[in-house]
């Protein structure tokens, strides 16, 4: 191997309803994608238990209902790997290493742990403050080379990448009698002349990569949100996505014509974000269409949209849904497939370490 194959690994937690911030900050983005290299797309089921272990059948049904909505938003299984995480158990085995790899310090500057654990982080599990460390195992037990991720996520990107780079690092010596290293394209101090593991670059971009409340646009819109008015649930018929907009927090001003005419008016800029990330266009376009508007004449037009961009989706769901041996065929067939890649990789990282396999 003289160069890492390209390759695009991302997942979503299996934690309660999705909604459209789950739709546009990630799943849309994967779809094209699927055209430029190869894709994996994980329904993360091991850190949805990080927090708390849910109800067992409730994190069951939300798995399907997660596939349900990759395949309806139009990943295709005959083009992507679509899997469950833990049919996989190369992820949590490659996650101990890593605990043993990372360092605590670069733990505890992760802000979602803080945001997450709040004042009880005493009582927090290690799951949850360990995760970014499976995180990191889940890219590159397939040594993925692309990761699609929220501004909320580059965080734990980094971090992915500081364990791939000592791990490079540590063992350079060692993966470079076996062999199996791939040519480091610029060799420094930092890393060595051969790597095992790529330095994932995460991608980032478009006009909504980050979707805020419908009732506070200064936080992220949330499947724990108390109000469910603060979202748009994937389930949602067109009467909700409607009322839902319709009650969306905006301020007295009329649209601004210019983008630097949504600073400080975080409610504003959060739905002409939508907007744009639902019509495939940017803020500035809707701003040229919208300014000078007032929100009683944008928000019906964002409905409309919203129901025209989602309803075909929401009843793929259900149709999914409804009889699920069509899912958990894609995601016995995708763990296989998962597997296949990720056994060698693990098989490489042991040998790698020192363990003994006399099997």
């Amino acid at each position: 191997m003289t160069e890492f194959q390209p390759r695009v690994f991302s997942g979503v937690q299996p934690t309660g309803n999705l909604h459209l911030g789950n739709y546009l900050g990630a799943v849309s983005r994967w779809v094209p994608l699927q055209d430029q290299m190869p894709t994996i797309f994980c329904v993360v089921d091991s850190h949805a238990i990080t927090a708390s272990f849910p109800n067992p059948q409730e994190l069951t049904d939300a798995t399907r209902e997660v596939t349900a909505a990759y395949m309806a938003a139009g990943i295709d299984p005959k083009k992507s790997i679509i899997f469950n995480q833990s049919q996989v158990r190369e992820h949590t085995e490659l996650a101990w290493i890593f605990n043993c790899v990372a360092r605590m310090g670069w733990l505890n500057r992760m802000t979602q742990f803080k945001e997450k654990a709040g004042k009880n982080k005493e009582n927090a599990s290690v799951g949850l403050f360990a995760y970014p460390n499976l995180m990191a195992a889940d890219i590159l037990a397939y040594r993925a080379t692309h990761v699609p991720v929220g501004d909320d996520q580059k965080q734990h990107l980094e971090l992915t990448r500081d364990i791939a780079a000592k791990f490079n690092n540590d063992f350079a010596e060692r993966i470079t009698e076996l062999g199996i290293g791939v040519p480091n394209p610029t060799p420094s101090p930092e890393l060595p002349e051969n790597l095992y593991f790529p330095l994932t670059e995460p991608m980032i971009a478009g006009p909504a990569t980050r979707i805020m409340s419908l009732r506070d646009g200064t936080k992220k819109m949330s499947k724990s949100d108390p109000s469910d008015l603060s979202r748009i649930n994937l389930k949602d018929d067109a009467d909700a996505i409607a009322k839902k907009i319709r009650k969306a927090k905006t301020d007295p001003d009329a649209l601004p014509s210019e983008v630097d005419g949504l600073k400080d008016r975080p409610e504003a800029d959060n739905l002409v974000g939508i907007y744009a990330a639902l019509a495939g266009s940017t803020k500035e376009a809707v701003l040229k269409d919208f300014g000078g508007q007032q929100f009683s004449a944008f928000k019906p037009a964002l409905s409309d949209l919203a129901v025209e961009k989602l309803s075909p989706m929401t009843n793929e769901m259900r149709r999914l849904t409804e009889d699920t041996s069509e899912i958990d065929a894609v995601l016995k067939d995708g763990a296989e497939q998962a597997s296949a890649i990720a056994e060698p990789v693990l098989k490489d990282v042991r040998k790698i370490v020192g363990f003994l396999d006399v099997r």
